[in-house]
């Protein structure tokens, strides 16, 4: 049966792609190319008539693959069944010609196998056939009798004589409880004051820096990266969330590490760590340029065309023309795709609700224009 529904889905997602093509004009007329901005308005026209939407992740999974390994949740099923056409999956499988004939083939095959099994009796049993057992006779087996003599009797009282006298006085074993606690507790407080005393030298010291913003004097809003130098040794990376500190914990008396943020502008930092305080606040510059493309990411889904045109023309001024641009996704087969400094801008300029979740990954900047940018749209839940 499970078979049978992957046919259906391979035929539904024919009928998905012929609905598109009747008013879109994609990059290319096979779904299973589609990619980037053609994913970003097939999500936009299934939201429109389904009232829902697929995460671009599922869409490299159930449209990349033909045929699929394995069908899509039941709601997903359901709200691509609805933008084919159909109130639900169960009423387009019900329509579908091919699963209709196989079901009935199959029916009628079980039917006629019914019928084989009626006509057929089973050999009756003759009861002279059978063999009655006979119970078997237990054998019983005769158990010695064991005689103990008077000189065994003797030898277990002397036994258990000695065994009594090597039981220990309550008293005694009192003393030697206190004993055992009492080099307990020693131990214990020997731990404490070392502890106190050499703790930080022998199990490290934990610092936290906490960043913000050197304009507006608030908690970066950002994803930061924070690398940590040390010498003869590869750099450690820490990927620090919005608003949250970096902790760090270390025997050594020097800390030298790279803050880095798509938005501000890198900073490296060296401490002597004989005298700094246990908790720091670290001030970062924010970069206009970056700052301004992803300003205008967040767009307003109602603006003008005079006002996306003036967009449009800030940004070119923006953005390099030769400039590098990566989109990354989540799927581990198509990985990265670059785009031209044209279609990023269509992208950034396009009215759909995806560039909500767009998340600048990365910028650089050389002579006052960006260069090179890496981004990523997260996933949607359907």
């Amino acid at each position: 049966m499970e078979d049978l529904d992957i046919l259906h889905f391979e035929q539904l997602k024919c009928e998905i792609q012929a609905r598109y093509l009747e008013n879109h004009i994609p990059s290319d007329d096979n779904i299973a190319n589609w990619k980037g901005i053609d994913i970003i308005y097939f999500q936009e026209d299934l939201r429109k008539h389904s009232k829902a939407n697929i995460s671009e992740k599922s869409f490299y999974t159930y449209f990349k693959t033909s045929p699929v390994l394995k069908l899509p949740r039941i709601d997903i099923l359901n709200l691509l069944s609805i933008y084919a056409g159909y109130i639900s999956w169960y009423e387009f499988k019900k329509n579908h010609p091919l699963a209709q004939e196989i079901l009935e083939n199959f029916s009628e095959n079980s039917s006629k196998l019914q019928e084989i099994k009626v006509e057929i009796d089973p050999k009756p049993i003759q009861k002279d056939n059978i063999v009655e057992e006979k119970p078997v006779e237990e054998t019983k087996e005769e158990i010695p009798v064991i005689q103990i003599n008077n000189s065994d009797l003797e030898e277990v009282k002397q036994l258990s004589t000695s065994n009594n006298t090597t039981n220990l006085p309550s008293k005694k074993r009192k003393k030697i409880f206190q004993e055992y606690i009492f080099t307990g507790l020693t131990a214990i407080l020997t731990l404490v004051v070392g502890y106190l005393g050499f703790g930080d030298d022998i199990f490290g010291k934990t610092y936290t820096y906490n960043f913000m913003d050197a304009d507006r004097n608030s908690a970066i809003a950002n994803t930061l990266e924070v690398k940590v130098i040390k010498e003869n040794e590869s750099p450690i990376f820490y990927r620090i969330k919005p608003k949250e500190p970096f902790y760090y914990s270390t025997k050594d008396k020097n800390l030298k590490m790279v803050i880095s943020s798509p938005f501000y502008e890198n900073l490296e930092v060296n401490r002597n760590l004989d005298n700094a305080p246990d908790e720091e606040t670290i001030l970062l510059s924010p970069d206009d340029y970056k700052m301004a493309v992803y300003t205008f990411s967040k767009k307003d889904m109602r603006e003008t065309a005079e006002e996306i045109k003036q967009k449009r023309r800030q940004l070119e001024n923006l953005i390099a023309e030769n400039a590098v641009i990566y989109q990354v996704f989540d799927s581990e087969i198509y990985g990265v795709e670059t785009l031209n400094r044209q279609k990023y801008i269509t992208l950034l300029t396009i009215p759909t609700t995806s560039l909500k979740n767009l998340n600048i990954i990365e910028m650089t900047k050389d002579k006052g224009k960006i260069v090179a940018i890496k981004f990523k749209i997260d996933n949607e839940k359907p």
